[in-house]
């Protein structure tokens, strides 16, 4: 989604490859991005210092997904560079203004300022911030704006190095002070010269996200929708609480988890948001017995004494990949274990005895494996294959000693528990029921 997102709005794709590591798997869905946007592709062969760099693989993988390098007669303009050597970057940034002046990109610094927002986050000092690439027009302090559902009066713009800027023209990426809440990445940023306007167009797009929302969430109980989840009893949930540094970073997580639902394990995403975890998040995990993962954010003070209390799980993580192997670990978790029964040994009954003592105990030779009381092993007997009994051996003895296990090729003396009508020719399984873990 993020890659998705950076390809629509940018004008050159430069496509950063490892010489040591060559194509990636990411680097293909890079370039299918690139390609689905129809945007040029400059490619930059990183790491040409590093041992074992070899760019002509790198080349050659490339023009097998169709990035034909111009020194091998193709029109993907290529660089090797070393970002640490700071080797070839002056060429790299040549060829870039070479492509731009070639797809001739104009834009308008006199209008009213349009562009997207790529990421937006929530400061502690200064409230909602959100990263804007201005792509026409130019941005002032000042200026009334719409985001997607989201208003706002530009309070301060700040450049990529921090610094405080009075205006941001077209390719012009921005942090922006002054947001009534957070926008969503992606959305599109208008300066709006038109105050009730403004507020009419958001008002109206608040209304639709709601009644969105609301839709997902499902329609009322009716009892044909009861019998339906009735019949799906055996559909286990895991609610999730994510709260991340950035909205990008909490979009993309709560689209990934919400996809690795399947038949048996459903994931419900019941609240995304950014910032540190605080108190609200524990108690809202709490009542809806879910867990709270925090991607690149703490709990605050508050809120790790409430989880404590609650007993609410909270998980750490920094990296997306790692979020998704666990939460299919705790979804495998949540199913039923099955149930196996594993074989441990058989014995012919031979010879029936009667004792006062024991009752009818039956003289047996061990055919199969090894007949044993120990543990949870349970016993079966079976004559003409059909199950008469099924219990644990209440006595085992090789000759006038009680012993534990007998192994196969032994005769010895078995006793079964409450069941006395034993006869020559029966079977005595001994087996035992292992729980095995399902996987999804």
């Amino acid at each position: 989604m993020m890659r998705a997102r950076g390809a629509k709005v940018t004008d050159i794709v430069v496509l950063v490859v490892a010489a040591d590591d060559g194509v990636m798997p990411q680097t293909k869905e890079a370039i299918d991005h690139a390609k689905a946007a129809n945007v040029p592709i400059v490619v930059a062969v990183n790491k040409i210092d590093v041992p074992g760099a070899n760019s002509e693989r790198v080349k050659r993988e490339l023009s097998e997904l169709g990035l034909q390098p111009e020194d091998w007669g193709g029109s993907t303009v290529t660089v090797e560079v070393s970002a640490k050597q700071r080797t070839n970057l002056d060429q790299l940034l040549e060829m870039i203004l070479l492509v731009a002046d070639l797809a001739t990109l104009k834009a308008n610094p006199s209008r009213m300022a349009q562009g997207t927002v790529l990421e937006a986050k929530l400061d502690r000092g200064r409230g909602p911030v959100a990263t804007v690439l201005i792509q026409d027009g130019t941005i002032h302090e000042g200026d009334l704006f719409i985001a997607g559902t989201v208003d706002g009066k530009v309070r301060a713009l700040f450049d990529h190095l921090g610094r405080k800027v009075k205006s941001a023209g077209p390719s012009t990426p921005v942090e922006i002070l002054g947001l009534s809440a957070l926008p969503s990445p992606g959305d599109l940023l208008q300066v709006i010269d038109d105050p009730i306007k403004a507020r009419q167009v958001v008002t109206y797009r608040q209304t639709q996200a709601k009644a969105k929302a609301l839709g997902a969430r499902g329609s009322r109980l009716t009892l044909e929708s009861l019998q339906q989840q009735m019949t799906e009893g055996g559909l286990k949930e895991l609610a999730i609480i994510i709260k991340a540094d950035v909205q990008g970073s909490a979009e993309v997580l709560a689209d990934t988890l919400s996809k690795l639902s399947e038949e048996r394990v459903k994931v419900r995403i019941i609240h995304t948001g950014v910032g540190a975890i605080n108190e609200s998040d524990v108690l809202l995990a709490s009542a809806s017995k879910a867990i709270v993962i925090g991607f690149n954010v703490k709990p605050d003070r508050n809120a790790v004494e409430v989880a404590e209390r609650e007993e609410v799980e909270i998980r750490h993580h920094t990296i997306i990949y790692n979020v998704t192997d666990e939460i299919r670990k705790a979804m495998t978790g949540l199913l039923e274990p099955t149930l196996r029964e594993a074989r441990i040994g058989a014995a012919a009954v031979q010879q029936i005895f009667s004792t006062p003592k024991a009752g009818t105990v039956a003289g047996c030779m061990v055919t199969e494996g090894k007949i044993t009381r120990a543990g949870d092993a349970q016993a079966r007997l079976l004559r003409d294959g059909e199950v008469l009994w099924t219990g644990r051996i209440s006595s085992l003895r090789r000759f006038k000693d009680d012993v534990g296990e007998v192994k196969s090729g032994m005769e010895c003396g078995i006793s079964l528990d409450r069941f006395n009508a034993i006869e020559v020719g029966d079977m005595i399984e001994i087996f035992h029921v292992e729980k095995v873990a399902q996987t999804l």
